[in-house]
């Protein structure tokens, strides 16, 4: 597998490797060695899946005192993949890093805990999944407008579909998400 740095200290794009022939391919999405060599040494507790329509955007969530990371990829269709440095101590506060993952490039994206989250289906439908390093806790969910103008992240649609909860999410500058206060 071929691993790569981003813009954003300890997010990682992983290309897997793809075995392919006349039947299809095959693909090894995860092994707790490969992993841990690239620095993935975290233990995974939960895995989501989602399927979602185009425009759709789900996002951006984080848990503040019970961070996850998360190993994000598509399985089927394609999304513009989102994370943003909400750390107000770290020299990229308030900078994302942006990708596509689709079901033909394979990617994956390694998210490490305290970072924001979010995607946008760029195809009619799609399904996205992804494993977590800590359960899921509804009280302790914070977040992130998807459209602060002070992130400024270039989404690709204009009017995306949105759940009421993440219509009332926060700017940046009106919240404190990772300091305590």
């Amino acid at each position: 597998m071929k691993v790569s740095k981003t813009s954003l200290p300890g997010v990682l794009i992983i290309e897997p490797n793809i075995f392919q022939d006349n039947r299809g391919f095959f693909k090894e999405t995860f092994q707790v060695d490969k992993y841990n060599e690239i620095g993935i040494d975290l233990s995974f507790v939960q895995d989501n899946y989602s399927r979602s329509k185009k425009g759709t955007l789900r996002g951006l969530h984080l848990q503040k005192k019970h961070p996850q990371g998360k190993l994000v990829s598509c399985s089927v269709g394609k999304v513009y993949d989102v994370v943003v440095d909400v750390d107000p101590s770290s020299n990229t506060f308030g900078k994302y890093f942006g990708t596509e993952l689709s079901e033909l490039n394979h990617l994956q994206l390694w998210i490490p805990p305290r970072y924001a989250h979010g995607f946008c289906v760029m195809s009619e439908y799609a399904d996205f999944q992804y494993k977590c390093t800590n359960l899921y806790s509804p009280k302790d969910e914070v977040g992130l407008i998807w459209n602060d103008p002070d992130v400024g992240i270039n989404w690709p649609v204009d009017s995306p579909i949105i759940s009421d909860k993440d219509l009332k999410l926060p700017t940046l500058k009106s919240i404190k998400l990772l300091d305590g206060k």
